[in-house]
């Protein structure tokens, strides 16, 4: 299997699940900044020009969340529940992609993507009205994280990867969760994983 990568919002999902399984992938670094995603070759095997992308012989899957799936089912990982916890599974990831990584992803863009890569300053209104949302879907996470050690259960699943994905940019992104203790509990969880920690490989693999 490869995984092609950037050390970017979604790919860190991937690259987590990927190195907390210990998944038998090859990581291939793509740069965005040289537009290795818009090369001949990148946008055959993802006509969408983004990253993560999985190449596991002939399948070839996009987007994270479905990476995320299909490395914890070839694992036989309960990552990826084999009983009706995968409808509550699939509840979250649809929430988190609809509403609360949305705008924390928002953020992320406006506060840490645009200086870095030298696109102007923050757009204010934007930012405003990101704030107002992660503060009310926020709640609605911490409210459901009340006396719970994870999403799903009683055990991680890549519902957990994937609604906390934004949270390690918390302060550099400005991300308003300070106020959420439940949040802030269930993420120095996570902390404890060390793929969740430091999940992009060290030794970088170019793209082809």
């Amino acid at each position: 299997m490869k995984l092609f990568y950037s050390e970017t919002l979604n790919p860190r999902k991937a690259c987590a699940v990927a190195k907390h399984l210990n998944s038998p992938v090859e990581f291939v670094h793509v740069d965005l900044a040289k537009l290795e995603n818009r090369t001949p070759q990148f946008l055959g095997i993802n006509p969408n020009g983004k990253v993560p992308v999985l190449q596991d012989g002939e399948t070839t899957l996009w987007e994270a969340n479905a990476i995320m799936c299909h490395l914890a089912r070839a694992a036989g990982s309960d990552l990826w529940p084999k009983d009706q916890r995968q409808i509550e599974v699939m509840r979250w990831l649809s929430w988190d992609a609809n509403h609360f990584t949305r705008f924390a992803g928002s953020l992320y863009f406006q506060n840490l993507v645009k200086p870095q890569l030298g696109f102007g300053e923050p757009d204010a209104a934007i930012v405003q009205e990101a704030e107002k949302w992660v503060r009310q879907h926020g709640s609605v996470l911490n409210n459901h994280l009340r006396g719970r050690d994870y999403l799903v259960g009683d055990t991680l699943t890549v519902a957990d990867f994937a609604v906390a994905v934004t949270l390690p940019y918390a302060d550099r992104a400005h991300i308003p969760v300070g106020d959420f203790p439940e949040i802030l509990r269930w993420h120095a969880r996570l902390n404890e994983l060390p793929a969740w920690r430091d999940p992009f490989p060290h030794n970088r693999a170019k793209a082809a």
